[in-house]
């Protein structure tokens, strides 16, 4: 769940970036060294059975990130590729 929740912002920024950029590119991989630490405090290891689950949460947390990129720009009219400041001026206006 919490790789899954950890890809949703960078999903977003992904959508709203062009294909193939440097910012396409940090936007798949920063996450990636994240969840290494994570697995390897919390005990998960790398064990082959847990890369199914894992990879799924992984790409499953950047399409949802990528999906809510229409709905938040129709709603608040903002072009930013941040998720959270969208959100954030989505409700103050």
């Amino acid at each position: 769940m919490v790789v899954l929740l950890l890809n949703v912002p960078f999903g977003y920024w992904r959508r709203n970036v062009r294909r193939l950029s440097l910012q396409w590119f940090l936007a798949i991989h920063i996450p990636v060294p994240v969840i290494i630490a994570l697995r390897l405090t919390t005990g998960i290891g790398f064990a082959w059975y847990t890369y199914l689950f894992l990879v799924a949460a992984f790409f499953s947390g950047q399409q949802a990130g990528s999906m809510l990129l229409k709905p938040v720009h129709k709603k608040c009219h903002q072009d930013s590729s941040c998720i959270f400041m969208d959100l954030i001026r989505c409700s103050l206006v």
